[in-house]
């Protein structure tokens, strides 16, 4: 088991545009003192400055199933060279009358060097063990879905 912490600071100010309203800008600190600026989404009178909720969740999934491909790819003798995604996630009405981030798609664009590169067939099943393995994916109830090809 690990315990994960952060920081969340937040201040009344007035919102820039919208005088009638708060700001929604807030400030986040992770480890090492790393401080990321956080709104909501501009949709819902956020800073578009800002990262929002939605962005760092669809990040968190993103970077955690990247971390596992990476292992696995190590572990099954690959080297990787570079990884890029531009992951998107979709926050939708649900059901119950809400909203909620109902699919996060990845699209990772990966590089191989050294003498052993897979083949499209061993790709995919890197992608499935860290699909199947991601902490965060396992922590949500969102379709994930990996474009990879």
């Amino acid at each position: 088991m690990s315990v994960h912490q952060s920081v969340i600071r937040w201040q009344r100010a007035p919102h820039e545009s919208d005088p009638s309203t708060y700001s929604r800008n807030h400030r986040v600190t992770l480890n090492g003192d790393q401080q990321v600026d956080v709104s909501a989404s501009v949709e819902f009178k956020g800073d578009s400055s800002c990262a929002d909720p939605e962005q760092m969740l669809i990040s968190a999934v993103s970077s955690c199933h990247m971390l596992f491909f990476l292992a696995i790819a190590e572990f099954q003798g690959y080297r990787v060279e570079s990884y890029e995604d531009d992951p998107l996630g979709y926050l939708e009405r649900n059901d119950k009358k809400g909203m909620e981030v109902t699919r996060i798609e990845l699209s990772p664009r990966i590089t191989f060097g050294g003498d052993k590169v897979p083949d499209q067939k061993a790709i995919s099943r890197m992608h499935a063990g860290a699909h199947r393995n991601c902490f965060i994916r396992n922590s949500i109830t969102a379709e994930v879905t990996v474009n990879h090809l």
